[in-house]
C-alpha cells in the first residue's frame, strides 16, 4: 500500500501568512491595458507588479486575490511569479499572475521568500501534514485546498492510491509538472490525474483538459468514508470524483436519521448510505440517470436492500411528494449551487426558499431536515433568513439544532469570506 501521508518532517515550514479564497469564482476575462511607469521603469518582463493604495491596503488586510482594478502596472510573462510592490515601492511580497482573470494576483508570500522548488515542496508537504493530524477515517480526502492551505489555486484530491489535481489559474499551471513531480516525490501514488476541465479555466485563457500526468488512473477507484464504500469515476465524476467536503456532513446526518428518509440531489449517494443503516427506508433522488445508477451500485455493494434511487428533478418530486401522503422523517437538501456570481442571488433565494418550504410540509413533527447550500454567495445569515422565511410561510415551527460547514479536510481562512462556502443546517420541526 501506497505511504500517503508520512511526509519528511524537516520540510514542513510554519505557515504565519493570512490567505485563502474559494477557487471557483465567475470573473469576467481581461479587457485593459496596463500603463508602463513613467519613470524609473524595469525592463520589459522583470515580474514586477504595481498595486494601488486599495489593493495594497488589501494585501495587508490579509486577502490573497488583488483585481484588475487595484494593479496600475505589471511587467511578467502569464503565470509567472512576481514581485508585488505598493506606489511607495515598498514590498508586499511575492504573488501568481495572470494576464487574463480579472484576479491578476494571487498572493503566495508576504515577504522576499524565494518560490522555487523548496518553496512549492514545503508548502505541499505542510498541507499533508495537517490531514495527518485530523486522522480522517477515510481514503479519499483533499490534501490541498486552494488558499487556505497557501497555495491559491490548486486543489489536490486523494481517492485511495490515485491524487486527483486542478491547477485553476495560470499560475499554478505554469507550474504543473513541478507540483506533480513533488506529489510523486511526498506520497508515492500510482497515479496522478490532471482534472483541468472546470470552466473556470477558460476565464484565464487555459483550455479545458483531462489528462494522465504520472503512472495510471482506472476508470474506476473504490474508496472508503467511514463505513460505507464507494466506487468512483476520477475522470469523468464531479468535481474531482466526490463532493469530498460533505464527509463529514454525511456522518451527522446519519446520527439524526431515523424513519423514512429521503436525500435530495443525492449524486453518488453521500447521505443516503450513510443514513440507511439507520432508517427504515431512505429515498435518493438525483437528475442524473448515470448518479441512479452510481447509488444503486454502491447501495448494493454495501448489502443494502433499504435503499431506492429514483431519477428525478427535485422541484418536480417534492411538488408531487406535498400533492401526494408521503412524508418523511428525515429529509436531506444539497443541491448545487443556485449562486455562482453576485447577479445570480435573487433567484438563488427564490430556488432555496422554495426547496425549503416544501420540505418542511413533507416533514413529520419531531422530524429533522438537514439543508445545505454550497453558493459562496449565500452567506450563513442569508440562509438562515431564506429558511425563517420558508417556515413563516409553511407556518412550522423550527428549531435550529447545529450549524455546520465543510469537512476539516477543506479548511476556511478567518478574513476571507470566500473560504465559507458550504453552510448546513440541522434542524428540527417542534410541531
Amino acid at each position: 500500500m501506497h505511504r500517503f501521508l508520512e511526509v519528511d518532517a524537516c520540510m514542513i515550514r510554519a505557515q504565519r501568512h493570512a490567505h485563502r479564497a474559494e477557487l471557483y469564482y465567475t470573473d469576467p476575462a481581461h479587457s485593459g491595458r496596463f500603463t508602463p511607469p513613467m519613470s524609473s521603469a524595469p525592463s520589459p518582463r522583470s515580474n514586477l507588479a504595481v498595486l494601488s493604495r486599495k489593493g495594497a491596503d488589501r494585501v495587508r488586510a490579509g486577502h490573497p486575490w488583488i483585481y484588475r482594478s487595484d494593479v496600475t502596472d505589471l511587467q511578467a510573462e502569464p503565470g509567472a511569479v512576481v514581485e508585488v510592490r505598493d506606489g511607495r515601492g515598498a514590498p508586499l511580497g511575492r504573488a501568481l499572475s495572470s494576464s487574463e482573470s480579472q484576479i491578476t494576483l494571487r498572493m503566495l508570500t508576504r515577504d522576499a521568500t524565494p518560490v522555487d522548488r523548496a518553496f512549492w515542496r514545503g508548502r505541499l508537504a505542510a498541507a499533508i501534514a495537517v490531514r495527518e493530524r485530523l486522522a480522517i477515517d477515510a481514503t479519499a480526502m483533499r490534501l490541498v485546498h486552494g488558499e487556505a492551505d497557501l497555495l491559491p489555486s490548486l486543489i489536490v484530491d486523494r481517492y485511495d492510491d490515485v491524487l486527483v489535481a486542478q491547477t485553476l489559474s495560470q499560475g499554478t499551471d505554469a507550474h504543473r509538472d513541478l507540483i506533480v513531480e513533488l506529489l510523486v516525490e511526498l506520497l508515492q501514488p500510482r497515479g496522478v490525474l490532471l482534472r483541468n476541465d472546470p470552466k473556470v479555466r477558460t476565464l484565464e485563457g487555459l483550455p479545458q483538459e483531462v489528462t494522465l500526468a504520472y503512472g495510471e488512473v482506472p476508470p474506476q477507484v473504490e474508496v472508503r468514508e467511514g463505513p460505507v464504500r464507494y466506487l468512483v469515476d476520477p475522470w469523468h465524476g464531479q468535481k474531482t470524483g466526490l463532493f469530498l467536503d460533505q464527509s463529514e456532513n454525511h456522518a451527522v446526518a446519519a446520527g439524526y436519521a431515523r424513519g423514512r428518509a429521503l436525500d435530495a440531489f443525492s449524486y453518488h449517494g453521500g447521505f443516503a448510505l450513510r443514513m440507511a443503516p439507520h432508517v427504515e427506508h431512505v429515498l435518493a433522488l438525483d437528475a442524473s440517470a448515470d448518479a441512479v445508477a452510481a447509488i444503486a451500485a454502491n447501495a448494493s455493494r454495501q448489502g443494502l436492500g433499504n435503499v431506492e434511487a429514483r431519477e428525478a428533478n427535485v422541484f418536480d418530486a417534492l411538488r408531487e411528494f406535498e400533492r401526494g401522503d408521503e412524508r418523511f422523517d428525515t429529509i436531506v437538501l444539497d443541491p448545487p449551487a443556485f449562486a455562482k456570481h453576485k447577479g445570480a442571488i435573487p433567484k438563488a433565494v427564490s430556488g432555496y426558499k422554495d426547496i425549503n418550504l416544501r420540505a418542511l410540509r413533507l416533514l413529520k413533527p419531531g422530524g429533522h431536515l438537514i439543508t445545505c447550500t454550497c453558493s459562496a454567495h449565500v452567506d450563513e445569515g442569508m440562509f438562515g433568513s431564506i429558511i425563517l422565511s420558508a417556515a413563516t410561510d409553511a407556518q412550522i415551527p423550527v428549531v435550529v439544532v447545529e450549524k455546520r460547514m465543510q469537512a476539516r479536510d477543506h479548511p476556511v481562512l478567518l478574513g476571507v469570506p470566500e473560504t465559507y462556502y458550504l453552510k448546513c443546517f440541522v434542524l428540527r420541526r417542534a410541531g
